[in-house]
């Protein structure tokens, strides 16, 4: 008999063997090719903190249901399982969990931005303020 390991450490070692997290300029790169880039930064709802061009905020508590593409509180742009949505949070320990749960609700291609925020910011990447598209 395996003893299953338990616990927030034990969740964020299961996400990050199960995800493939990109750097900063992979997200990027993948934003280009259609990805879509979710804010899942608390601050993020309020104007004024910096964020990344084309990015959605979606509070975290609702991001499954937002989305779901059978879900009728779903946003526009969720319209598949298919879908690739790249997770960002201030460090990368929020969205990586949050990439981890929606894959386990069928998202099966969800992911997340190693470092998130701070990482990109950190690699030079283009930011800006207070034009955050908010879809709580």
């Amino acid at each position: 008999m395996t003893v299953k390991e338990v616990g927030s450490e034990a969740a964020l070692r299961n996400a990050h063997c199960e995800l493939d997290g990109l750097t900063p300029k992979q997200a990027l790169a993948e934003q280009a090719n259609g990805a879509l880039l979710i804010d899942v930064r608390l601050e993020a709802h309020s104007a004024g903190i910096a964020g990344i061009p084309g990015a959605i905020v979606i509070d975290l508590m609702l991001l499954s249901l937002r989305l779901d593409p059978t879900s009728e509180h779903r946003i526009p742009e969720a319209d598949s399982w298919d879908s690739r949505y790249v997770l960002f949070c201030e460090h990368g320990q929020s969205s990586q969990l949050a990439a981890s749960e929606l894959r386990k609700r069928g998202l099966h291609r969800a992911t997340h931005m190693t470092g998130g925020f701070e990482a990109w910011a950190g690699a030079g990447l283009t930011t800006v303020h207070g034009s955050a598209d908010v879809r709580s």
